[in-house]
């Protein structure tokens, strides 16, 4: 089983639409049972909040469910139970690579890499721009379960 954590500041926005977004790849190509896919968060300030109105906006518009979360933040202990923990952009990665003591194993990663870009994805809570996120992280996605299956 492929284990793969996205990770953003708040997990209200970026990580939880690649979860979903992700995950209804996944069901397309008919892999679920190989996939545990999740999300959280490098900060506390959202803990426990459902995902914000504009992620929930911009996947009803494309028909993509949106997989029920509340926010969390990573854990070093998340470092160990994932194969992969897929952060939106440059901050999220030293934050994330802060909170697991380092990499030494190589599974953080930013999701545009999957696609040979180092680009990040902006966040759309400060932007308002949810359909250049959705973009983004779907060429991400797309890219990730190219590379990966």
């Amino acid at each position: 089983m492929i284990k793969v954590l996205f990770v953003c500041h708040g997990n209200i926005c970026r990580s939880t639409m690649a979860e979903s977004i992700l995950t209804h790849l996944i069901n397309q190509a008919g892999l679920s049972p190989q996939f545990h896919i999740n999300s959280a968060a490098t900060s506390r300030e959202e803990i426990g909040n459902p995902p914000h109105h504009g992620t929930v906006a911009k996947l009803r518009q494309v028909g993509i469910p949106l997989i029920p979360h509340r926010a969390t933040q990573m854990t070093k202990q998340d470092y160990e139970q994932y194969d992969y923990l897929i952060g939106m952009d440059s901050a999220n990665i030293r934050n994330m690579t802060r909170i697991a003591g380092g990499d030494p194993e190589n599974k953080i990663y930013k999701l545009l890499s999957f696609a040979d870009s180092d680009r990040d994805i902006a966040d759309p809570w400060y932007t308002g721009n949810f359909d250049e996120t959705y973009n983004d992280i779907m060429e991400g996605c797309t890219a990730f379960l190219k590379k990966v299956y």
